[in-house]
């Protein structure tokens, strides 16, 4: 009986910590876009507060995404795996096509829909959690079997990366195939095997530089973060603002709204490179608070995870878990140049209007699975 009533109870609040956190770094995200697209906006839009406009836009979108799928059972995620698969290798496909996409900075990464834009690389990460996850679950020991668990999810990751890659989309196809990798894991994956489909990944990146035109570029591009300052005008401009940043910012920040560095010195400053502003205007104790932050974010989407009533909702939840923590991990590495520009927004702070909704709807489906479980 005691059990029958804490199920119960589960079911009606789900994870009350995780709600909090999300909405919180929700609202922060909003005031931060707002302090650092400041002067980008009057520059580009005549307004000061286009950006947060639209960030308050998709933020209220987000919201009623998490509560739906906060409410909505996630077994129906089995069912609309395939199909969102489907519809993500074609919004793939349409993409790269010329006329119907809408290119920036040398990128085709969006599908103009009326007045606004979608991105198919944001939708595939979803769409892989679900289909990986569904896959996987549908035989427990599927996984063991090199020819009808490993390869086709290695197959899969090679047409998905491969699509997003000729974008091109390089911090999106790391993310994914982190995703697949991460539930591959989770569900068993033979180590042995795991080295495999890691070096398949070293190859992939290789011929990317090697092989595929334009590949001197993107090495340049990529080497950049060991010396940003020594083409400060050039490959490390945006790494470069981004340290002097989080340099001017010392132990206690400057203060909220008086960045230097969004003065149109650091570009898109309210998007990829918004922890900078951050560093900047609240120091390295806000920093270090956001990031403590976060950690608590992926433990409750963890331990989630681990207490999933069903493999299914396990591996899931494992998918979700794997997406925030590499998008934060890559954010961060990228802003403090540990590791190569990629381009990937700070989970549910950074302006993005698309990842925006997705994440919130991603985290109200882990609050659903959380109603769900027993512990």
């Amino acid at each position: 009986m005691a059990k029958t009533k804490r199920l119960t109870s589960k079911l009606k609040t789900g994870d009350f910590l995780l709600t909090f956190i999300v909405m919180g770094l929700v609202v922060f995200g909003i005031i931060m876009v707002f302090s650092a697209s400041y002067y980008v906006s009057i520059s580009q839009k005549g307004t000061p507060y286009y950006w947060l406009r639209q960030d308050i836009m998709w933020a209220v979108l987000g919201t009623c995404a998490f509560i739906f799928c906060s409410l909505f059972d996630y077994k129906w995620y089995k069912k609309l795996a395939a199909p969102a698969m489907a519809v993500s290798v074609v919004l793939l496909i349409l993409v790269l096509i010329p006329g119907i996409s809408k290119s920036a900075k040398g990128a085709a990464r969006w599908i103009p829909l009326g007045p606004v834009t979608i991105m198919p690389g944001e939708i595939a990460k979803v769409a892989c959690i679900m289909f990986v996850a569904w896959y996987l679950s549908r035989r427990p020991d599927v996984i063991k079997s090199f020819k009808d668990g490993v390869l086709p999810m290695v197959g899969l990751l090679g047409l998905i990366c491969g699509l997003i890659m000729m974008q091109p989309n390089l911090s999106t196809a790391i993310t994914i195939a982190g995703i697949i990798v991460g539930i591959m894991f989770m569900a068993g994956l033979n180590w042995f095997y795991l080295g495999g489909v890691g070096a398949v990944g070293v190859a992939a990146v290789l011929a990317m530089i090697y092989v595929v035109p334009g590949g001197d570029y993107r090495l340049a591009r990529m080497m950049s973060f060991r010396d940003p300052f020594a083409d400060p005008l050039g490959t490390g401009w945006q790494v470069v603002q981004s340290l002097l940043a989080l340099g001017s910012g010392g132990l206690f920040g400057v203060g909220l709204g008086k960045s230097i560095q969004k003065t149109l010195y650091l570009p898109e400053p309210q998007n990829d490179f918004i922890f900078a502003i951050i560093g900047e205007e609240l120091g390295f104790i806000g920093c270090l608070i956001l990031m403590a932050v976060y950690l608590v974010l992926i433990w409750r989407c963890c331990h989630i995870a681990f207490n999933a009533p069903d493999l299914f909702s396990m591996l899931l939840a494992s998918g979700i878990s794997v997406m925030v923590g590499v998008q934060v991990v890559l954010n961060i590495a990228v802003v403090t140049s540990s590791m190569p520009p990629t381009g990937i927004i700070l989970p549910l702070v950074s302006y993005g209007g698309n990842a925006l909704l997705l994440m919130m709807a991603s985290m109200g489906v882990m609050i659903n699975i959380s109603r769900h479980s027993a512990n």
